[in-house]
């Protein structure tokens, strides 16, 4: 008698080009029966409605009905006259054509807004092809992000070993450097691969004036008409992304003088490296939690001087007087931080704009007691939000403490694969994935007595996302058959949640289901949302192991703004962030 594991090779080689009627979830079948005739038939007339009542398509034809009949012909014995039940359920399962973002809107959201009304996907030490110690520094990781949609590329620059040149390295650490011009050769080959809206490379300059020089020559040659180089000393207002459009932008402090004593001492100190969670290798830390203004994954991290993250301000001012001229000219967003503490450098000023850093830890003390002025600030000028100095390991934070207060940049280490990164990705699969994503309106608007958005305040409930996740299929044919188990088929459950604003942040989970490559659960999630305009649908897949940790079955994360009401086919990714080829999810969406 044949084994479980042979009937289940046959039963899914048997199922690699189509899915058989017999898996259809009990909705799906109800539902053709509803939008069919009585010999079984949803022509495109019945399709039609099918598309506009279920899926929420108001503007869908009877001539678009027929091209997903036509799409599908070879799944049905009726051929142009429409859809078999199985036709419609393998339609419905298809993530090229039914997925669960629209494919045919790409950029939609108004472009023409100052660079400062936008959500930039944003890279940090972009060079790192790993740890923050001791990895070697290469343009392949800058290659890797900017293929996948990332606009802000972070540089640290340092003099070569002879002083003559400038390398990029991670300081103070036992990174391998490269060189810069290979660096910004790669960047101008590779900005607009995967967008046409414009590059922002962020340089942590450690160079002395003629090295700086060196560097605006460097940068000028390289990129030559695509550099923005703004005509005054300082922008009163940042361009649109409209207007930047394959452009790229230079942002850095001010010049100042490299001092090699100081670069000796904070060698010497070095950073302190973190612990790794026990499950980081698979997942990655879970999200840290922004209830009541703590992140549990910040305890015993001190940061007394909340502004002491660069170089002394008093050393930019005084060698502002030497530095190179052609490189000053070249910085188009000037960062720095202004005397006086988080007061002081929050303060607006209405002729000119500027980007302003903060570490991860620095904006949670700073959220506790000046949010609103955070928000305020971040409706015309720059914040640029970077992983605190002990994620040696590049792991990554939770993003939404900088998007709730308007930060732009919420920098990233895009080699630290996990969750936090996935939360990322999630955001800028938003408006056609060009890595802008449009701040929501009420981090923009100023009220009519002066007031703005409160990241604190307890919001009401503004809609309801119901999701209902059906089923799973493709791992079979993704994974080794031996991958989770070596002598059973796979027992996958799943997580669906939030990620947003606190009050809207939480995880579920589906029941288990033993022994079976294409897990049907059929079970009904809702999740109240203040601000829907910040949350993110999480979904992983877990194949449960009595004995160890839960293996890895994939992953995904949606902006929930962006969500196709309906039935749509999920595809999951890996830890990395790539597409699996067949493995996705059957769900739905509904906003109640």
């Amino acid at each position: 008698m044949p084994s479980k594991q042979t009937y289940s090779f046959c039963f899914c080689f048997r199922r690699r080009f189509r899915l058989p009627v017999s898996e259809a979830p009990p909705e799906i079948r109800t539902l053709f029966d509803r939008y069919s005739d009585q010999n079984g038939v949803m022509t495109a007339t019945h399709l039609r409605s099918f598309l506009a009542e279920v899926q929420r398509e108001d503007n869908a034809t009877e001539e678009e009905a027929q091209t997903i009949i036509d799409g599908h012909k070879h799944l049905s014995i009726f051929h142009r006259r429409g859809l078999n039940l199985e036709s419609f359920f393998n339609y419905l399962f298809s993530h090229h054509n039914n997925p669960p973002l629209s494919p045919s809107i790409g950029v939609h959201q108004d472009m023409s807004s100052p660079l400062s009304h936008y959500f930039i996907y944003t890279g940090h030490n972009s060079y790192l092809t790993g740890n923050q110690l001791s990895s070697d520094c290469s343009d392949i990781p800058i290659i890797n992000a900017l293929q996948k949609g990332v606009r802000v590329i972070e540089l640290d620059i340092w003099p070569n070993e002879s002083k003559d040149n400038v390398d990029v390295l991670h300081g103070r650490t036992l990174t391998s450097p490269v060189a810069l011009i290979k660096c910004l050769r790669s960047i101008k080959q590779h900005a607009f691969v995967a967008s046409e809206y414009p590059v922002v490379i962020t340089l942590e300059d450690h160079l002395t004036p003629d090295l700086q020089a060196k560097v605006a020559e460097m940068i000028t040659r390289t990129f030559g008409d695509i550099l923005f180089a703004p005509t005054s000393k300082s922008l009163k207002e940042f361009p649109s992304p409209e207007s930047l459009k394959r452009r790229v932008i230079i942002s850095t402090k001010p010049p100042k003088e490299y001092l090699e004593a100081k670069e000796v001492q904070e060698t010497e100190e070095g950073p302190q490296q973190e612990k790794p969670a026990d499950d980081e290798e698979a997942w990655g830390k879970e999200v840290p939690s922004l209830r009541g203004g703590t992140i549990s994954d910040y305890k015993n991290i001190e940061d007394d001087d909340v502004l002491d993250d660069e170089e002394d301000i008093d050393e930019a001012e005084k060698s502002r007087q030497d530095a190179a001229d052609e490189y000053r000219r070249l910085i188009a967003i000037h960062a720095g931080k202004p005397k006086g503490g988080l007061t002081e450098c929050l303060k607006v000023d209405p002729d000119k704009v500027r980007r302003l850093s903060l570490s991860e830890l620095q904006l949670e003390k700073a959220a506790e007691t000046h949010g609103k002025e955070i928000v305020r600030f971040t409706q015309r000028n720059i914040l640029r939000v970077y992983p605190k100095g002990t994620r040696i390991t590049s792991t990554n934070y939770n993003p939404l403490i900088g998007w709730m207060h308007g930060a732009q940049m919420v920098a990233f280490n895009m080699q630290g694969y996990g969750r936090s990164l996935w939360l990322m990705q999630g955001m800028f699969k938003a408006n056609g994935g060009c890595g802008y994503v449009k701040k929501p309106d009420f981090l923009l608007k100023v009220g009519q007595n002066n007031e703005v958005f409160d990241p604190k305040a307890h919001l009401p409930v503004k809609t309801t996302l119901k999701v209902t996740i059906y089923m799973g299929e493709g791992w079979f044919h993704d994974f080794k058959h031996t991958h989770f188990d070596k002598f059973s088929p796979p027992d996958f459950y799943a997580r669906v949640g939030i990620a947003g604003v606190p009050n809207d942040t939480v995880m579920k989970k589906t029941e288990k289901v033993e022994d079976n490559w294409s897990p049907s659960w059929n079970q009904v999630f809702e999740f109240p949302l203040a601000v829907p305009e910040l949350a993110l649908l999480r979904v992983e897949v877990h194949e449960y192991d009595m004995s160890e940790k839960d293996d890895f079955g994939g992953q995904t994360c949606l902006p929930v703004w962006e969500l196709r009401s309906g039935i749509r086919a999920v595809p999951l990714y890996s830890r990395n962030g790539d597409k699996y080829a067949n493995v996705k999810l059957l769900m739905r969406f509904e906003f109640i």
